[in-house]
């Protein structure tokens, strides 16, 4: 039986961030995962891909502890996280950070109350006025002014309502970076900034960042690979040129449709 002293974080571990095997996810009659396989290598952007129903959103979820698998393992930071408690995968959820679609904002905070819930959740002895210098930081960090920290989300547009998740996410000084369609919703100027603004942070701060999307522009413009899931699986990972060469129906279709071409097109002007 697995005890409940906490799981410690190794800082010199230099293998895959993430390493999925063989999982299976299902929600009754229907298998969404059938030994999917995927490894994420350090301080990369892989961008994760899928038609609606793939369960890109289910796989991420699996790796943060929200959905028990029926089968395999999951590793995050060589550590197997499958079967452990809360208690055990402290240090380990520590180093990660998740911008859920939409930001998913407690409504009844502010934004600066918002970031400090992390920090109260997993630090709750430290001094208050330094918690709030913390937050103040992180909302700075991801392009916010510094007048929207005092603001509650209803207050924000759509894309400060992102910025103020990724500042959230953000928090704890995270290794690894969940973000979840971060760039629905916003106009094309916003969703390029949001993109520069992941670059940026991801070059700046050191960071992995497992990306779901469905944004050609945001595929070219900031991801190292791209992991297509189909057929229940991780069909293919590699670069966008690397997939393009792959002749299964939907990668053609996905990446050399119109939207696909458009995409390209507009990386070798840029």
């Amino acid at each position: 039986m697995i005890g409940e002293d906490p799981i410690q974080f190794d800082r010199h571990y230099e293998g895959p961030i993430i390493c999925v095997k063989g999982l299976r996810n299902s929600f009754g009659t229907q298998v969404v995962h059938e030994g999917l396989d995927l490894e994420v290598r350090r301080g990369e952007i892989i961008g994760v891909v899928g038609g609606s129903g793939t369960g890109k959103s289910v796989l991420m979820r699996s790796i943060i502890g929200l959905q028990t698998p029926d089968e395999g393992d999951v590793k995050v930071f060589g550590q197997s996280l499958l079967g452990r408690s809360d208690a055990q995968t402290i240090e380990v959820r520590k180093r990660w950070g998740v911008l859920f679609q939409g930001g998913a904002l407690f409504s009844t905070l502010t934004v600066a109350e918002n970031v400090m819930v992390p920090i109260r959740e997993f630090y709750p002895n430290m001094d208050r006025d330094f918690r709030r210098e913390v937050a103040k930081y992180k909302v700075c960090l991801s392009g916010l002014p510094p007048d929207a920290a005092p603001k509650y989300p209803s207050e924000l547009s759509g894309g400060m309502r992102k910025r103020a998740g990724i500042a959230r996410a953000l928090a704890l000084d995270p290794d690894l970076l969940f973000l979840d369609e971060p760039t629905a919703g916003l106009d094309p100027i916003g969703a390029a900034g949001f993109d520069n603004l992941t670059r940026e942070l991801q070059q700046t701060l050191g960071l992995t960042v497992f990306l779901i999307t469905h944004d050609l522009d945001t595929l070219h413009a900031i991801c190292d690979r791209v992991a297509v899931l189909a057929d229940r699986q991780v069909i293919a990972v590699g670069t966008i040129e690397e997939l393009l060469a792959l002749d299964h129906p939907w990668i053609q279709q996905y990446f050399n449709g119109p939207r696909g071409r458009m995409a390209s097109s507009g990386k070798q002007l840029a």
